[in-house]
């Protein structure tokens, strides 16, 4: 595809100033009402517990600089090497300029709920009648329709901004397996009628297991048509294998989609990065990984090795093969010495990156190529590791674990209140969104939107002033 179709905005209207169409979306993303409440939602940790650790807004910030740097490193190996390959020149060609991945990075968590993972299974299990919930579909939502640049039409970003944060091409409905659900496939509920009463299905109870109600990878049903196939699509001729390929599916797990573009490759690479890296030095620097704890887990033995020795490329590298030296600058040299090593494991794992001819079997090049790791240098086997260690140290510890119970029970009594009387619960700009207001999206949806939409503060004050006796009031700005 030309460049024309690429910058296409789903609003043509012509506006010309000093800005490349990626400045423009680099902007409005930044701008955005969904970028400025990633201040105050959960990464890891509740927003709340201190200043010190990463909300979702600088894991996006991280997330960019690191995308941007994955970039300008692949441009200036495929510009420096003589001879060109062709694979060389594909890389000049088709990489995507650095504001375009600054701006897919930057936008690519703006869908998380509140009180992170927890907040999302909650609204997943509550909108399982309705076409299901999942942050990255969400994210697609609020960039193409929710945001409010040109009304109805979301941020207005260029046609290649959207696709790079369609991380999983498949709609929800195409990729959930009702089997691993508890009570299986809901039954069709009851048709929604304009201007008259409608009970929206609620939940039976607000204490689950959040294991049972993961959402599948997907984006939402509803941009299916509209966004998606009828624009972002349109004229790709590899979607339809793009949109049906599946990775083997786990034993109860959903399907995952297979595919990605090139943009996306860049997007996730830079994701898994800061997760790993970034999240570990939070912890280690709250004191939620000490010294013993890292170390015993590093010497549990997987496949009759110590899990320290999958990190032997990066000891190699920079700690004299040592991993009693890794351990020393984390731990005992102080924090500007753990910033440098930090930033030393970032720009290992950044320079295991490599530009790649995936699926020569597809026409558009943005699908054929791919950013990967490195295969057989272990910068992928040390990224794991330290993704591993941050997931059990840190995310299935108790007290986070019921910091995402608590989220989790809130966001369902919110849903639950709002859909027992959207009428008289809900603002009124958003009753009238509704189908029952007037409006032309189903009540559910709208509520789901909504509690989305919260930072974890605003939902605790929305949550008390619902059902705490003693606190609100009718001065209270919602």
């Amino acid at each position: 595809m030309d460049d024309a179709y690429w910058t296409d905005r789903l609003d043509a209207s012509p506006r010309e100033d000093h800005r490349t169409p990626w400045e423009r979306d680099y902007a409005r993303v930044v701008h955005s009402s969904a970028c400025r409440r990633l201040q105050a939602k959960t990464q890891v940790l509740g927003v709340g517990d201190g200043d010190f650790y990463r909300t979702r807004l600088t894991h996006s910030l991280e997330v960019s600089q690191i995308g941007v740097s994955i970039t300008k490193l692949l441009y200036r190996r495929a510009q420096g090497n003589t001879p060109q390959t062709e694979l060389d020149k594909a890389a000049i060609d088709y990489l995507p300029h650095p504001m375009l991945v600054r701006t897919i990075c930057m936008a690519h968590d703006l869908g998380h709920p509140p009180f992170g993972h927890g907040g999302e299974v909650a609204l997943n299990r509550c909108m399982l009648p309705y076409g299901g919930f999942e942050g990255n579909g969400q994210t697609l939502r609020i960039m193409t329709k929710l945001e409010k640049y040109p009304e109805k039409k979301g941020m207005n970003l260029t046609r290649r901004a959207v696709l790079g944060v369609i991380k999983y091409p498949a709609p929800f409905s195409e990729v959930i397996d009702w089997s691993i659900v508890p009570g299986g496939k809901p039954s069709p509920t009851e048709k929604e009628v304009p201007k008259e009463r409608y009970q929206v299905a609620a939940t039976n109870g607000s204490i689950f297991i959040a294991s049972d109600f993961k959402p599948p990878k997907c984006y939402l049903n509803e941009e299916r048509d509209d966004i998606v196939l009828g624009w972002v699509a349109k004229e790709l001729t590899d979607w339809e294998i793009i949109s049906t390929g599946r990775k083997p599916q786990d034993v109860g797990k959903h399907p995952k989609t297979k595919y990605k573009c090139l943009d996306t490759s860049i997007m996730e690479l830079a994701d898994d990065i800061a997760y790993g890296v970034h999240d570990l030095e939070d912890a280690i620097g709250l004191r939620l990984i000490t010294k013993r704890s890292f170390v015993d887990w590093f010497k549990v033995k997987n496949d009759g090795q110590p899990r320290w020795q999958k990190l032997q490329a990066l000891l190699d590298l920079h700690f004299d093969g040592n991993f009693d030296n890794l351990v020393k600058a984390l731990f005992e040299e102080g924090t500007s010495k753990r910033k440098q090593v930090i930033g030393r494991i970032v720009g290992f794992c950044v320079e295991g990156t490599e530009f790649r001819d995936q699926h020569s079997s597809f026409e558009e090049p943005i699908f054929r190529y791919q950013a990967s790791f490195k295969a057989g240098i272990g910068v992928e086997e040390a990224l794991d590791q330290l993704k591993a260690i941050v997931v059990d140290l840190v995310i299935k510890a108790t007290p986070v674990q019921q910091l995402e119970f608590k989220g989790q029970k809130m966001v369902t009594e919110l849903f639950e209140a709002f859909a027992t009387d959207p009428k008289r619960l809900l603002d009124e700009r958003d009753h009238r969104r509704t189908i029952q207001g007037g409006g032309s999206i189903p009540t559910a949806r709208v509520i789901c939107d909504y509690i989305a939409g919260m930072t974890d503060e605003f939902a605790t004050t929305r949550y008390q002033q619902l059902f705490e006796p003693r606190f609100g009031s009718v001065f209270d700005r919602l």
